[in-house]
């Protein structure tokens, strides 16, 4: 990490800087939760003192032997894994009335101090950022970063590397949050060596990351959970389950079609309102380094002896039948299997032999202690982004305990109900739903664990296939997340941020992602009402229609 960073002169023009300025007046991000934290604990005792709550019917899992499932227990993600067996689960329908829970009740004064710890060690981003960055920081360290990016440079044309930072983020969805760990830095690593802003990488790799995080040109482990939340949905309608491959054709396309308007916005908005990167004086950030070829290439080819080892220990451990990395009892390797349950771990060790390998033939350690001292390095820089998630923790778990997410989607699901309009309008009603609540809510599981029971249902009942509701669902979900104060991994972006222009806050990520967020919902929205009146397949074998 640079040991001083620039200090970037403000573009205050326009309503971006407007947006800018405001925006980096909120809070330290602590202090944010903190309030918002506060906020939801007084706001649940006025709600519940009022008497607020909902009804509605739901599909309660039921096993064989008789006993309920409950899918929405945790007060941290509501849904964070399936039944092992599904087929021995049936659904039943249920009325439940949801009040408001105060947290100034003896319950939930004795929540918040006894769920203080269990929220942030069942805050899974943790262990994913400490996990991810372990062997992206070796890789870092060795030089194997800087390598990668010297070769992506060389094989990219400068027009095309928007688009190419853009499109390998919308695939790092395969590997679930790996994307916002390991591909922010190297966008921003990867136009400063071309002399570019190095923040619009960031904004590059930040909206394919997350502005489009919901759909891909593969099945990914996102795909199977959607699914199955969704199946649980489609049982209080009576209907028939749909499969992970539901809205492929859609992804495919549209996760190609996003990625060229997304870096046409890097390129013709974000990036000449940025202006030309001036590292500060004394800064060791100015770009690309000057690299002894013989030792690149060494450490280049010991980098790859290390990254086919892994692959090679992977193949081995999931290509048989009876794999250990394959599922127990349908023997899939896509979907819900080990496999795919691996791939954070699997990236990591790749990008850690890598970058060992690298380190070794370049020369660029000596020893065992240089890994060690790589991994340190690189747990220490991470020190203030555990504490903001500390808090984030303790805010998400408050909320959910508050039953104020249930409250508002039941109650924005009966509004909809109630406006008696065509399927089109009512969808894209949906979606500018889901994009307002995912500034609260900003997980996709989490939320559609809340939704899909409430929605699906209500949209059956109006004549509209769940395959279609699930692609309105992806649409809502993504582009929001670039602008969320509450996005998980947001300390994070702007502490890499912070690296080029030390001065960076909140205000100067929203405003450097707000006309993708903008843009893009436009876009994927239009691309949407086009794919449905055309009548356009969403997946093989499942119409947008009925």
């Amino acid at each position: 990490m640079a040991k001083a960073a620039a200090k970037q002169p403000k573009k205050s023009g326009g309503w971006l800087g407007a947006v800018e300025r405001i925006g980096n007046k909120v809070p330290h991000p602590v202090l944010m939760f903190l309030y918002l934290i506060i906020g939801v604990i007084l706001l649940s005792a006025v709600l519940s003192w009022m008497g607020v709550s909902v009804t509605e019917e739901i599909a309660v899992p039921i096993r064989e032997d008789g006993s309920e499932l409950d899918y929405y227990a945790d007060t941290t993600e509501p849904l964070e894994s399936l039944p092992e067996e599904p087929w021995d689960v049936h659904f039943e329908i249920q009325e439940r009335t949801i009040p408001i829970r105060s947290l100034l009740t003896v319950d939930g004064i004795r929540f918040i101090f006894t769920s203080f710890v269990p929220n942030f060690a069942g805050f899974s981003v943790v262990a994913v950022v400490f996990i991810a960055m372990m062997g992206a920081g070796v890789a870092e360290e060795s030089g194997l970063m800087t390598a990668l990016i010297h070769k992506l440079v060389e094989v990219s044309p400068r027009w095309a590397l928007s688009f190419i930072i853009i499109f390998v983020g919308v695939l790092s969805s395969v590997a679930t949050d790996a994307g916002y760990l390991i591909l922010i830095p190297l966008g921003a690593a990867a136009f400063l060596s071309v002399k570019r802003h190095p923040l619009a990488g960031v904004a590059a790799a930040y909206g394919g990351v997350s502005a489009i995080f919901a759909i891909n040109i593969l099945i990914t482990p996102l795909d199977a959970m959607l699914t199955e939340i969704t199946n649980e949905a489609i049982a209080l309608a009576g209907g028939e389950p749909i499969t992970i491959v539901s809205n492929f054709y859609f992804q495919v396309v549209l996760s190609i079609l996003l990625s060229i308007v997304a870096a046409v916005i890097t390129d013709r908005i974000v990036e000449p309102r940025l202006g030309a990167y001036k590292p500060a004086p004394g800064s060791d950030i100015g770009g690309p380094e000057k690299l002894d070829k013989e030792a690149q290439s060494r450490g280049m080819r010991w980098a790859g002896i290390g990254a086919l080892a892994v692959i090679l220990l992977v193949t081995l451990l999931t290509i048989f039948p009876g794999a250990p990395l394959r599922h127990p009892e349908t023997g899939g390797i896509i979907g819900a299997t080990p496999f795919m349950d691996s791939l954070l771990f699997i990236i990591t060790l790749i990008f850690l032999m890598a970058g060992i390998g690298y380190g070794y033939g370049a020369k660029t350690f000596s020893g065992s202690n240089d890994v060690i001292k790589a991994i340190t390095k690189t747990f220490a820089s991470l020190a203030g982004l555990v504490f903001m998630l500390l808090m984030i923790a303790q805010f998400i778990a408050y909320f959910n305990y508050s039953n104020m997410p249930n409250v508002i989607a039941v109650t924005l699901a009966g509004w909809l109900e109630q406006a008696n309009i065509s399927a089109v309008p009512l969808l894209v009603g949906f979606i500018i739903v889901i994009m307002l609540l995912d500034i609260i809510i900003p997980g996709s599981m989490p939320k559609w664990a809340i939704f899909a029971p409430i929605f699906v249902p209500l949209f059956m009942r109006l004549g509209t296939a769940p395959q279609t509701v699930l692609a309105a669902y992806r649409i809502g979900d993504s582009p929001m997340n670039v602008i969320t104060p509450l996005m998980v991994y947001l300390p994070f972006i702007i502490t890499v941020m912070q690296r080029y222009q030390k001065d960076t806050g909140i205000g100067t990520v929203i405003a450097l992602m707000l006309p993708y967020t903008l843009i893009i919902a436009v876009a994927w929205i239009i691309l949407f009402i086009l794919w449905y009146v055309i009548g356009i397949p969403l997946g093989p074998g499942y119409p947008v229609g009925v």
